[in-house]
């Protein structure tokens, strides 16, 4: 069964970063209705809750880890990856 689902994330800059974002999620099978929400830099999506995990880590592969999630260099290398894909999802 489908639940509502909502993450938190870092580095969320622009639409470059929305679409990877979109892409990325919609390439997990299972999860739908992926919309990123710019005023609440979250993301919010529709799948079974044992997903989640899956959903949060590849935010994390991407350069948007959960909000409170990396510190340090961690931190650093997430912020590093986002920049990598917004870039991506502009020329894209």
């Amino acid at each position: 069964m489908a639940n509502q689902m909502m993450v938190e994330i870092e580095n969320l800059k622009c639409g470059g970063c929305e679409n990877t974002i979109l892409k990325g999620l919609q390439s997990i099978a299972g999860v739908g209705a992926v919309r990123v929400d710019h005023d609440q830099k979250a993301v919010v999506f529709e799948a079974d809750a044992s997903l989640r995990p899956q959903v949060v880590a590849k935010l994390l592969g991407m350069g948007y880890p959960e909000k409170g999630s990396v510190a340090g260099l961690d931190k650093g290398i997430a912020t590093a990856k986002s920049f990598v894909s917004c870039a991506i999802g502009r020329i894209s």
